[in-house]
Formats: C-alpha cells, sequence, structure tokens
C-alpha cells in the first residue's frame, strides 16, 4: 500500500464530500426559508453514514445544524 496515495485519495473524498453536502445543506435551507416552510432559526438533528462496502465499514455520524 502507498501511505501517501491513501491519504490523498481519502483526503479528496473528504473534501467533495464535505463540499457537496454543504452545497446541499445550504440550497435545501434557502428554499425552506423562501417557502416559509421554516423561520430560519432552527435547529436540525443530522446524520450522515459511510459506507465503504470493499470493507464492511458502516459507520453513523450524528450532529445538529443550528441556523441560529
Amino acid at each position: 500500500m502507498n501511505e501517501e496515495t491513501f491519504n490523498l485519495s481519502i483526503r479528496k473524498f473528504l473534501k467533495m464530500v464535505g463540499v457537496n453536502s454543504q452545497r446541499e445543506i445550504e440550497q435545501a435551507v434557502t428554499k425552506a426559508i423562501a417557502s416559509g416552510a421554516i423561520a430560519g432559526t432552527e435547529a436540525f438533528p443530522a446524520k450522515v453514514t459511510l459506507e465503504v462496502d470493499g470493507l464492511k465499514l458502516s459507520v453513523n455520524f450524528d450532529g445538529e445544524i443550528r441556523l441560529q
């Protein structure tokens, strides 16, 4: 195994997930505020599941997204 290649590929994957996840959440919040579905002061529980089938890895991460 090449440690450098391995670490770079993990970082690239996590950056892609982080950037795209943030964009999706921001768009969902903007749409919900515009439609009046939320006030913009809420906090939402959030959950991410990381799966790597080839490693039989499945891990949940729980957190909260606060708008104010």
